[in-house]
């Protein structure tokens, strides 16, 4: 394989729905190209990049995956992502590595969440898109819906370059409208290729309703080109080219096309409009990035192979018998197989032996890539996702991909309780796989927590857990971390008396227990006088409460945010010590605590819900049913955002119930907030289930 200039490369991220035809899309531009030798399909589990277990037999893409395709002296890096919102972590990715995106759109399904997601998604970040309306030859496939749906849900700005010939089964040909020529494909033949003839005398007048959009259009975002247009004259193609890639670049227009990938109908064309449309990486804004290890200023990152290497790593995979597979984009320098290289964010040495580039499964070995290119690499040592690849003399640290946060907690238990540590190994290996995914755990419930982009998401993590670490899990609802604390004063007495022959037993505390302000934790007093009680025994009642406290009155939780004082008591000179004052600490908790009105607090998160309008009622009214307290709502261009505080007990599966009232288009994000005391009610159905699980152990 040649190597490609930085000039000769274009980087786009497939992005889109799920089932929007996007795998079978980097597939046949590939094979039509002559990149790739064969031209696979979902349903055979034959596809080129959904090649892992879990998406041949769901039929659906999991991962990202990095394809090329050669066309026009061009080498076109395809990174085909996940549709569903479950995987919307490898999407970002693949956006962050790419200059574009090709965001397509079912011609029988229409827009759908995924399409409005990461179409959004690509515009914040700045990247040109080009819009594919596929699966032309379906059955009810529109193309003037999925138009129509674009301009009124996502831009206004979208503008057709081809139209088709035909529709669903009829679906035959385009009409190009820069060529003014009709592409007749001819049937049985794979590769796509067509007969160039003049445009259908019935299809006239719809070449003339959108060319005219399309160059009236062009027109108006070039002040030359709009001068030219007004005084009646021609424009050239070179010219209207020239002026779309601009004006792509600048967010102001989005070109539409159409496509069969599995006829390989129009794919031809879309090969061809990427290498003319779509900016090299030189002629994307410049990277800033932070110097040396502490990241104390920024400088710019320009594509040039003359600069110092500089490449961030953007996916890592696990493969059987290979290990950890790398793969990352080169934002400036060149580098070389056998290079060694600074990994800038974690302070290390690594070599790239192997380096290679992907297509699908297949790797190829190259001897070098250059700026703007995206190759992979095997075996790295200490190497992650989000990592740097720099050189010593010029350590920089990219800016990082900002992955969503996973918004569903499990807790996860191995099967077989000799599988715990393979259970955690495997957790962390499919951490660094996948950052949307994340574990940790909770010392207070004892439990290992999971939390992921949803049911499906976790579902397919612990499908990979099973089989390529070999530990069997199960999901679970995480216990909440409840807390116990008093409301009201009273004051007791703690005595341990113990005799059994010989040397005895003696510890006798009288305490007053009070509340403190919620967050204000533990408090011990010493008003002892007059020696009652040795100086020396004091903290082993100090002991004893706290040892008591964790336990709780109601329900077995901790106790927290409350005063001790403890103001008298008696020893005896031979029978005291220090374990009889810690054991009269804790009998002296007993007494008083259940007496002070104890109360159960349970944990609250803030939550932001960022929901469109037209589902607000429904997600206030949901959050009014979980006893939630709305914080206030706020108008937003895309929607309106909902502050609120509610119980973590509530927020079990919340991410299913708001994607099933919203149709998947609102998320949220949560962070914890603190403790607030329960309703009675709600108290005492927590302490019956307490009691009850109490009851079991001890039969047990």
């Amino acid at each position: 394989m040649p190597e490609y200039r930085g000039s000769e490369i274009r980087n786009v991220a497939v992005v889109g729905h799920g089932a929007s035809g996007k795998t079978s899309l980097v597939d046949a531009l590939a094979f039509v190209s002559g990149a790739s030798k064969r031209h696979g399909s979902i349903k055979d589990g034959t596809s080129l990049t959904d090649t892992a277990p879990e998406e041949i037999e769901r039929g659906y893409s999991i991962n990202l995956g990095c394809a090329y395709a050669e066309w026009l002296n061009t080498k076109i890096n395809l990174i085909d992502t996940p549709g569903y919102l479950d995987f919307q972590g490898d999407a970002v990715a693949g956006l962050a590595a790419a200059d574009g995106a090709l965001c397509v759109v079912s011609a029988t399904a229409g827009i759908e969440v995924g399409t409005e997601r990461m179409f959004r998604e690509a515009v914040r970040r700045g990247d040109p898109v080009l819009f594919v309306a596929s699966m032309m030859d379906k059955e009810h496939a529109s193309f003037d819906r999925v138009y129509t749906q674009i301009k009124e849900q996502l831009t206004a700005k979208v503008i057709p370059v081809e139209v088709p010939i035909g529709e669903g089964p009829d679906f035959h040909g385009i009409v190009n409208l820069f060529s003014k020529k009709a592409h007749r494909y001819k049937q049985g033949v794979k590769g796509g290729d067509y007969d160039e003839v003049d445009i259908p005398a019935e299809l006239r007048p719809v070449f003339d309703k959108y060319y005219e959009q399309l160059i009236e259009t062009i027109a108006a975002t070039d002040d030359g080109l709009l001068e030219r247009y007004l005084e009646g004259g021609e424009i050239a193609r070179a010219d209207a080219v020239a002026a779309m890639k601009e004006a792509m670049k600048r967010m102001e227009l989005f070109p539409l096309f159409c496509v069969s990938s599995e006829l390989n109908y129009g794919t031809q064309a879309v090969l061809s409009t990427i290498v003319e449309l779509m900016p090299t990486a030189w002629e994307m804004e410049e990277v800033h990035a932070f110097t040396g290890a502490e990241g104390d200023h920024t400088v710019e990152i320009h594509a040039s192979d003359d600069a110092p290497f500089a490449a961030l790593v953007f996916k890592t995979m696990s493969e059987p018998h290979v290990g950890e597979v790398s793969f990352f984009r080169v934002f400036s320098g060149r580098v070389e197989a056998g290079a060694e290289v600074f990994n800038a964010t974690r302070d290390g040495s690594e070599k790239l032996n192997h380096l290679s580039i992907s297509q699908g499964k297949d790797r190829t070995e190259v001897a070098a890539l250059h700026a703007g290119d995206i190759g992979c690499v095997a075996k790295l040592r200490n190497t992650h996702t989000n990592d740097t690849l720099s050189t010593r003399q010029h350590p920089v640290r990219l800016p990082q991909i900002a992955f969503p946060e996973g918004v569903l907690q499990m807790a996860v238990h191995a099967a077989a309780r000799a599988d715990e540590e393979k259970l955690q190994a495997g957790l962390h290996r499919l951490h660094d796989e996948d950052p949307t995914f994340e574990m940790h755990y909770n010392a207070e419930t004892h439990e290992t927590i999971v939390s992921g982009m949803g049911e499906r998401h976790l579902e397919v993590t612990m499908s990979k857990l099973k089989r390529k670490y070999g530990v069997e899990a199960e999901l679970t609802k995480p216990n909440i971390a409840y807390r116990e604390t008093l409301k009201g004063r009273a004051e007791g007495q703690g005595r341990h008396k113990k005799q059994s022959g010989g040397r005895g037993q003696f510890g006798d505390c009288w305490v007053r227990f009070a509340p403190r302000p919620r967050g204000a934790g533990y408090e011990f007093v010493d008003k002892i006088v007059g020696g009652s009680i040795p100086s020396k025994f004091i903290p082993a009642v100090d002991r004893g409460i706290q040892e008591a406290s964790v336990r709780g009155i109601l329900a077995g939780y901790p106790l927290v945010d409350f005063q001790v004082e403890l103001y008298d008591g008696s020893f005896h000179t031979v029978d005291s010590n220090e374990m009889s004052f810690k054991m009269a600490g804790i009998l002296a908790f007993k007494a008083v605590a259940p007496k002070c009105k104890p109360v159960l607090l349970e944990p609250l998160d803030e939550i932001a819900i960022l929901t469109p309008d037209e589902y607000l009622g429904d997600v206030l009214g949901d959050l009014s049913s979980r006893r939630g307290h709305i914080l206030g709502t706020d108008s937003t261009p895309d929607g309106s955002r909902v502050r609120a505080f509610i119980p973590q007990a509530e927020l079990h599966m919340y991410a299913s119930a708001l994607g099933s009232m919203t149709q998947g288009r609102a998320t949220f994000t949560r962070r914890f907030h603190g403790y607030e005391e329960m309703p009675p009610d709600v108290a005492q159905k927590v302490i019956a289930e307490s009691s009850k699980e109490h009851e079991e152990v001890l039969a047990t």
